[in-house]
């Protein structure tokens, strides 16, 4: 194939191209990371972006340390949007839907995607401050939001553990009222069309509904096709 025909093959592909950009937010230790990756293995063109990569850290000795604000208690201010590269974040999921098959974040197609999909390209954004940013709410296809009770998201986040760990206090202190916070702003923006996620459901549950209401989406691209 010539120079010439190639370039109207490359042309005609991003004319045709169709990305899905999903968010996948909510509590911590609520199931997303788990989730997307699960999500990735079943999606045809699939990749993930993760918004946890976008706090703001320097490398100092070849140690990692902390931009992140300290409180009048000496916590560390993690659960806001200042202490994320937020716009990066938004660059980088611009650059993504640019050109997604040259981004390193696609996964291989599945076996069973139809010709239909194999210009249409998913990308999952995961994280837990993801719908409070204007710039990032233009891009979502489908926004989902996973929720935990008090107790549960406690005991959760207990048994995992973090650089830095969590001190005394730190839960209640910060983490769980900045998630309130946060989502009740979502429950009262009457524009924001958000499908909240009961996290305490199983992991194949969860699976099942998100992926099959993805599939949905796709079917809309394919018929648009």
């Amino acid at each position: 194939m010539g120079a010439l025909p190639r370039k109207k093959e490359e042309l005609r592909r991003k004319q045709s191209m169709k990305v899905l950009v999903i968010g996948l937010g909510g509590v911590t230790n609520g199931g997303k990371t788990t989730l997307a990756e699960k999500l990735k293995n079943m999606l045809p063109n699939c990749g993930i972006i993760s918004q946890d990569d976008f706090f703001k850290v320097t490398v100092f000795m070849e140690k990692p340390e902390s931009e992140v604000e300290t409180d009048e208690r000496g916590f560390k201010l993690y659960d806001v949007l200042d202490a994320l590269y937020m716009d990066e974040m938004v660059a980088s999921i611009h650059n993504w839907m640019k050109s997604p098959a040259s981004s390193g974040l696609v996964a291989e197609e599945t076996q069973d995607t139809c010709d239909n999909l194999k210009n249409v390209y998913i990308l999952i954004v995961e994280g837990f401050l993801l719908y409070n940013y204007e710039p990032l709410n233009k891009l979502w296809n489908r926004r989902y939001f996973l929720t935990l009770p008090y107790e549960e998201c406690k005991r959760r986040r207990s048994t995992r553990v973090y650089q830095p760990a969590d001190t005394p206090g730190y839960f209640d202190g910060h983490v769980w009222p900045m998630y309130l916070k946060y989502k009740n702003e979502l429950e009262e923006n009457a524009s924001m069309q958000v499908d909240y996620l009961d996290g305490t459901k199983s992991q194949e549950e969860l699976l099942s509904y998100v992926y099959s209401d993805i599939i949905q989406e796709l079917n809309k691209l394919r018929e648009e096709n």
